[in-house]
């Protein structure tokens, strides 16, 4: 096998689509170093940033102080959409066609950074250093862009998976690595198809396009064919999660995207071992590093569910009723205590549903009580029991989710429920809980709001706000909702809460019912946290108002719908810099 050196001198056509004939090994290590070295620094940076707060709230957050420059940073970067207001606010050319969102100004920004690396590293080519074989730049394209792909695919498998430790780590959500995984996995594709158009160039040179599919199916034995298969699998793959295919037909992308991963994966470890070089390709370990990591990601999960259930085998009973607005509430008790932090979400199988998909949902309601204890429903029936946390041993769980009906399980689920207005109970296999990597314990002042099924977010962090001792002097949680009776949902939890010891001096609730047909607004006698408002909220004022009577640090967040969370981001800008600190938080799942 000729050098690098020797290669590139040549004038002939074979040598540059066999072996590694004309490719810079050294440079292409080079680069996909460079790519991984710019992740860990951006990530060295935020777990910085993540150390700065946390050492902040350890010495107390009740001040109004903070840098000069950093109501500008959040304005202007931190919190920014990529233009002007439009960020989590989807694209609709139709009705049932969905194009997905924006990202925000900073990872539009990191995702800028990262692109223009890859680029640059595709046109350090020796052409730059008197080149003139056109075939031993190709060679060297190709060499590049297979290199790239691989590197790529190490943080593309790392940020998909739901164990992974730098959520919690970072504080990031798993939407914004959803996000970035999505872009390094058409990253990932694009240098795919580079690399075998620089294989296809040269070879059809020396003998045109038969000679080069003679080459793939029949004389270039496993180690052409599977890089051909896996390419093709990466194309298909990228083709299917294009936004349309993806929100339309979640439950088939999703089976067809592992499915389809699974086979780029593999393939791409048969085309680096089969190399008809000394220990396969120097990408080989790699791909075999991204495996494993794969596979120990899938054990995680299987063991993580195994344990909830444990001994109960790997299901446990749920409650699901039927109630208004097409919902269903599930109430999942497990066998055992778990300790569940506000604002995580977990993953069910539903037997006698759709026992083969697993869905995420937001927990609502965490509640813990003794074996001895009845479950019971909301309806009427004891939600609190005498619980001590010395009893952890003898403790079940049981975790509540609101699940609204659209196609597929969702909506067999709301048939199941509603055949018996008592609720009927299911066999649920749960994963998680994962996220809740958000403390809003240490601010002074929150405003939580929320649109439709986004109150289960919201709701999650009340209760455990009210029992621990934290800095929140104030609470202010508000809902939108289109029709009054949508207040079932989360009246028992509303009950609840109001029962607390000083919740009446912390929390209120102002629920604003967008579809008022003469329904009376104001207090609520049965409810005496909850204020009721016709209309939608002028999220503007609504932060202004309490900006104005915040007595320290402010956190907004929201949960609802892009058009909703855009106006609060955009109401959160426009109070940067005033006497408090008003931070935000924005929970989406765009897949």
């Amino acid at each position: 096998m000729k050098t690098t050196a020797e290669a590139g001198a040549e004038s002939t056509i074979l040598p540059y689509y066999t072996g590694l004939n004309g490719v810079d090994l050294t440079t292409n290590t080079l680069f996909a170093h460079l790519l991984w070295l710019t992740m860990g620094v951006v990530a060295l940076a935020v777990l910085g940033v993540r150390l700065a707060e946390r050492l902040k709230r350890r010495h107390g957050r009740a001040s109004t102080t903070q840098w000069r420059w950093t109501p500008s940073f959040k304005k202007h970067l931190l919190y920014a959409p990529l233009f002007i207001k439009r960020h989590n606010r989807e694209f609709r050319p139709l009705p049932s066609l969905n194009w997905g969102t924006l990202p925000s100004r900073p990872y539009a920004i990191l995702l800028t950074v990262y692109l223009a690396l890859n680029v640059a590293a595709l046109l350090v080519l020796r052409l730059n250093r008197g080149n003139a074989n056109g075939y031993a730049v190709m060679a060297e394209l190709r060499g590049r862009s297979g290199t790239l792909a691989v590197a790529n695919m190490v943080p593309l498998v790392v940020l998909a998976g739901r164990n992974n430790p730098l959520i919690r780590l970072l504080g990031i959500s798993f939407d914004s690595y959803n996000m970035l995984h999505r872009w390094l996995g058409r990253l990932a594709v694009v240098h795919i198809v580079i690399h075998v158009a620089c294989w296809m160039e040269v070879a059809s040179a020396d003998g045109g396009l038969r000679h080069a599919f003679a080459l793939v199916s029949r004389r270039g034995g496993l180690f052409l064919t599977s890089g051909m298969a896996g390419a093709m699998a990466a194309v298909v793959l990228l083709l299917l999660s294009v936004a349309p295919f993806r929100h339309a037909f979640y439950e088939t992308f999703l089976n067809l995207h592992i499915l389809l991963a699974l086979a780029v994966l593999s393939t791409t470890w048969i085309h680096c071992a089969s190399a008809e070089i000394d220990r396969g390709l120097p990408q080989l370990p790699w791909i075999i590093a991204i495996v494993l990591i794969w596979l120990m990601e899938r054990v995680a999960r299987v063991a993580r569910t195994v344990w909830l259930h444990w001994p109960k085998g790997i299901a446990s009973l749920a409650l699901c009723e039927a109630l208004p607005g097409q919902i269903t509430r599930l109430t999942v008790q497990l066998p055992r205590f778990i300790e569940v932090k506000p604002g995580t979400h977990a993953f069910l199988r539903i037997w006698g549903v759709d026992f083969w998909q697993s869905h995420p949902f937001s927990i609502a309601w965490v509640h813990h009580h003794h074996h001895h204890h009845h479950v019971h429903s909301p309806n009427g029936r004891r939600l609190l029991g005498p619980y001590k946390s010395s009893d952890r041993s003898e403790a079940v769980t049981l975790l509540t989710f609101l699940v609204r009906a659209r196609d597929g399980a969702t909506r067999k689920l709301l048939d199941e429920a509603g055949r018996d207005e008592k609720g009927v109970r299911l066999l649920v296999t749960m994963e998680g809980p994962y996220a809740g990597s958000h403390d809003l314990g240490s601010y002074r002042h929150l405003v939580l709001i929320a649109a439709s099924t986004g109150i289960t977010h919201q709701l999650s962090y009340v209760k455990p706000l009210l029992e621990g001792c934290n800095a929140v002097r104030r609470l202010l949680l508000c809902w939108i909702i289109r029709d009054r009776e949508w207040i079932e949902w989360v009246r028992p939890y509303i009950d609840a809460i109001s029962r607390m010891p000083g919740s009446e001096h912390v929390v209120s609730f102002q629920v604003f019912i967008t579809r008022h047909h003469g329904v009376s607004v104001g207090d609520t006698a049965t409810m005496p946290l909850v204020r009721l408002r016709s209309g939608r909220p002028d999220v503007a004022r609504l932060v202004e108002d309490e900006v104005s009577r915040a007595g320290g640090d402010m956190c907004v967040s929201v949960c609802g719908a892009g058009a909703l969370a855009d106006d609060v981001r955009e109401a959160v800008r426009a109070v940067q810099g005033r006497r408090v600190v008003v931070d935000f938080i924005e929970e989406c799942f765009t897949w």
